[in-house]
């Protein structure tokens, strides 16, 4: 029997074979599209580091209409020399004077051509020998020497100031123990073996560091406000973490084997009640879930996401995305400009504009990755602008990220820790070199006193901010 199909039925089934070998091909694009999007993220539009950018974009080259501008100082730019050294600070004078002129024509005058010179000393380092007399019992034959200073004792081979000298060599200066011992063979004409440094910084330094790293951590917990971010770590090729956490007066790192919530937890205490300026991690999520600490997420992540929308395909989204833009743009517009509007001015547009970035974010597409962006606002938008209600507190947390961008340099260069003294001396050498830089100290001259006073058994210098 034939049977015979209307104009209307057959359009139907052809639409539906149609759709069935269509089908997977729409999902090969979507899988494609998905492929393309995560290959342009990079480190404008998304938390990757620069390091990751493969392709760099062709350095543009500008014109300039008055000609090309030479090199070296411009004109109407004020000279810059730097000071002289004080007569306090010069070491040794030297004077040449002419005896060829006749005194009858020629007058001296109290005034001189000077020329400073900075040298370095043939030797500059000073090699001593304690010895310590014996002496023996006439009729016992007991031997007793005399007594060595307990700083000598402690200190061995190397003293407290080279100690700390090599100290911030592979702290401050990234340099291996390979290289450390190349320059004192070369320049000092000190030979010391690799294993030799290794002990002086890992053992003798870092327990020199042991008192001042603890007192800061230990000042965490009452601390007003903290910036926080993680960075990862290898020690002995294993992944571990480094955490930062900037106060407001000193900078600490930790080594954990974990990037989760529980190191907030140690580290802090769910009691902790001040505000964690940081990125949208889920450990500082679960972290403020669980304790009394008020969250800044920070909007510099959060812009690079919208970045990235902006650059897709879909025309929706990328529409979206660019209105955003421009709305954060002139969010940050009005906070530079914060000194040329009165108090209740700059709060009244500061509020107008959190309303109308949470109401879009609410209001946003349903497209993928806007999704994202969406649900965060419907569960944290409080969150994303504590720095209105809250006075003092930064919009973003690029102040850590600026303090942890020196321990990702040390991580490249080092290749990381090996083993849990590595680890600790890590640990307080990055904090006591990030905390003088804050402070305005020589971190050399710290590491003197810490290790002058650890060798004596003396108190150790504080890092704590000072009482004026």
């Amino acid at each position: 029997m034939i049977r015979v199909y209307t104009e209307k039925q057959i359009q139907s089934r052809i639409d539906m074979a149609v759709a069935v070998a269509v089908a997977p091909l729409l999902a090969r694009l979507a899988e494609l599209e998905q492929q393309i999007a995560r290959l342009k993220k990079n480190s404008s539009n998304s938390s990757k580091p620069p390091s990751s950018d493969i392709v760099k974009p062709p350095k543009v080259t500008v014109t300039r209409k008055r000609g090309k501008r030479r090199k070296g100082a411009q004109p109407g730019h004020p000279r810059h020399e730097r000071v002289p050294f004080t007569q306090d600070e010069i070491d040794r004078q030297v004077t040449y004077e002419r005896d060829d002129l006749d005194p009858k024509e020629w007058e001296p005058l109290d005034e001189w051509e000077v020329v400073q010179q900075i040298e370095l000393k043939e030797s500059p380092v000073e090699i001593s020998e304690h010895r310590a007399r014996q002496y023996r019992h006439r009729r016992t034959r007991q031997v007793l020497s005399a007594a060595l200073p307990e700083e000598v004792k402690a200190a061995g081979l190397v003293g407290p100031r080279l100690s700390a000298y090599i100290a911030f060599l592979k702290g401050a200066c990234h340099m291996s123990y390979t290289t450390i011992r190349t320059l004192l063979a070369d320049v000092f004409g000190v030979y010391l073996s690799t294993g030799q440094l290794t002990k002086l910084t890992t053992r003798k330094v870092a327990a020199a560091l042991a008192v001042p790293y603890e007192q800061l951590r230990s000042a965490l917990p009452q601390e007003p406000q903290l910036g926080i971010d993680e960075t990862g770590h290898k020690d002995d090729g294993k992944p571990q973490w480094t955490w930062c956490f900037r106060a407001r007066s000193f900078i600490l790192f930790l080594i954990s084997s974990s990037r989760g919530s529980q190191v907030l937890e140690e580290v802090l205490g769910t009691a902790f009640a001040g505000v964690i300026n940081c990125d949208y991690f889920s450990a500082y999520r679960k972290f403020m879930n669980g304790s009394s600490a008020i969250m800044q997420f920070c909007l510099a992540h959060l812009i690079r996401d919208v970045k990235f929308l902006a650059e897709q395909n879909d025309k929706v989204t990328r529409n979206w995305a660019e209105r955003m833009l421009k709305d954060f743009e002139g969010l940050f517009r009005l906070i530079h400009r914060r000194e040329q509007l009165s108090e209740r001015r700059f709060q009244r547009q500061l509020e107008r504009r959190r309303d109308k970035l949470i109401r879009q974010f609410k209001s946003a597409p349903d497209r993928p990755g806007v999704r994202d962006l969406r649900q965060r606002f419907q569960l944290h938008a409080k969150q994303f602008f504590t720095f209105v209600t809250t006075p003092g507190i930064e919009p973003t947390n690029n102040l850590t990220e600026q303090a942890i961008r020196y321990i990702v340099i040390d991580r490249k260069v080092t290749q990381g820790t090996r083993g849990h003294n590595g680890q600790r001396w890590s640990e307080r050498i990055w904090t006591v070199l990030s905390t003088c830089r804050l402070q305005h100290r020589s971190a050399f001259q710290f590491l003197c006193e810490a290790v002058h006073a650890f060798l004596r058994g003396q108190e150790a210098p504080s890092l704590l901010p000072q009482a004026p």
